[in-house]
């Protein structure tokens, strides 16, 4: 229906935003957030029945103000600060809420209170990926490889925690921040890994999540840039984002490393990548989880062929990285690059034994992989039972059309 995809649209991009400007508006995080949802699902009856707005932030802004005024009304609470909001005037014009200068800080501090220590680690990123990221909880639980009720029940904890404990909305102060960067930082790689391969829909990238992620690690190093891991994660998403220009053909398809065109590779942001990545070098007592992914990708941004790619350094990055951060999903890369560097053979035993750990469930990435590597072998049949049971699990429509051309005959 006319109208609802534009809502969808206003959602991706401009949640956050508007979420943080509520959040500084009402001084009431969890507040803020139903604000903007109840805004959004005004839009839906709204737009598709009188047309989309001209200036749609402004007016999702505008009903969020006004149920904000209508939430203190129903309190009965005559304070000051329902004084405020029942009797500032509204804003000329645009009725925007925010100052286009100061949208890098409401966004930071809006993730600095969903990473604030009363709420576990879990609660924190869970938090962040929906009111930063704009995620849906189908979403965020893909990307923490969680069930979908488990991320519903984390977020309804957090807000109440957050209420409770009357967490102000705004920057910490300097030695307030260290605490909570972990947290904020694996938001925003959570929130980049979203962007740059979608775990679902119809577009392979998400450009707007990947280029949000990428702003707001930007801010976090002016915040913060003696920090090496915020170099190394700022790094690792300029050198992954600079190859998005040759991942996806002229029908939006993706692009495989293999059959990319590294011409079209943004060579100003490998630049960046590699500049920030050698800052992190100096700044710090040797490279982090997010320095030592970041040299991965340098080395697939230096290299000028697949063919020409130093596998056996990124073998070892790989085996570094598994010590600093260790996971399934590092394990399953180091299968990759091991493949590429001594052959399927020598891989194919790493990528079974997470099948017999039974490693990664739900996800398509480990049937897509290890069918891969028995197709490189000539083990077709068994092939063919992996690549299906990928195609089967993948809920992303592009990645999956991809998967199904593996399977049609040579």
């Amino acid at each position: 229906m006319a109208g609802r995809d534009e809502v969808a649209a206003v959602w991706r991009i401009e949640s956050a935003r508007i979420v943080a400007t509520l959040a500084r508006y009402t001084g009431d995080f969890s507040l803020a957030e139903d604000l903007a949802q109840e805004a959004f699902a005004s839009a839906l009856v709204s737009w598709p029945r009188d047309g989309v707005p001209a200036n749609p932030a402004g007016w999702l802004l505008t009903v969020g103000r006004r149920r904000a005024v209508d939430t203190f009304r129903r309190r009965a609470a005559l304070d000051e600060r329902y004084a405020t909001l029942a009797h500032e005037p509204a804003p000329a014009g645009a009725d925007l809420l925010w100052d286009p200068d100061e949208i890098d800080d409401d966004v930071l501090a809006l993730m600095f209170v969903a990473c604030h220590p009363v709420l576990s680690r879990e609660a924190q990123v869970t938090l962040t990926l929906r009111v930063v990221g704009g995620l849906t909880s189908a979403e965020i639980a893909r990307s923490l490889l969680v069930p979908a009720a488990t991320v519903q029940a984390r977020i309804t904890r957090a807000k109440k925690t957050l209420a409770a404990a009357q967490v102000p909305f705004a920057v910490p102060a300097p030695e307030e921040r260290r605490a909570r960067l972990a947290a904020v930082l694996s938001v925003v790689y959570l929130v980049f890994t979203e962007g740059s391969s979608a775990s679902s829909g119809s577009d392979w990238i998400r450009r707007d999540l990947a280029h949000e992620a990428i702003r707001l690690a930007r801010v976090l190093a002016r915040l913060v840039p003696d920090e090496p891991e915020v170099l190394g994660l700022l790094a690792l998403l300029e050198l992954t984002a600079a190859r998005f220009p040759a991942r996806l053909d002229e029908d939006g398809e993706p692009v495989l490393l293999e059959a990319q065109d590294r011409r079209r590779w943004d060579r100003s942001a490998v630049r960046r990548g590699r500049g920030a990545l050698a800052t992190a070098g100096r700044v710090g007592r040797g490279l982090g989880a997010y320095g030592v992914q970041a040299a991965i990708a340098e080395c697939h941004a230096v290299a000028p062929s697949v063919a020409e790619t130093d596998w056996e350094r990124i073998v070892v990055l790989y085996e570094a990285l598994g010590r600093l951060a260790p996971s399934p999903v590092v394990e399953l890369n180091r299968a990759v690059a091991v493949s590429m560097a001594s052959g399927p053979r020598a891989a194919l035993p790493l990528v079974d034994a997470l099948v017999a750990d039974g490693a990664l469930p739900g996800s398509h990435l480990l049937p897509s992989v290890r069918g891969e590597l028995l197709l490189r072998l000539g083990r077709d049949d068994e092939a063919r039972a992996e690549i299906e049971a990928a195609v089967a699990l993948c809920d992303n429509d592009r990645e999956r059309a991809l998967l199904r051309r593996k399977l049609e005959p040579a």
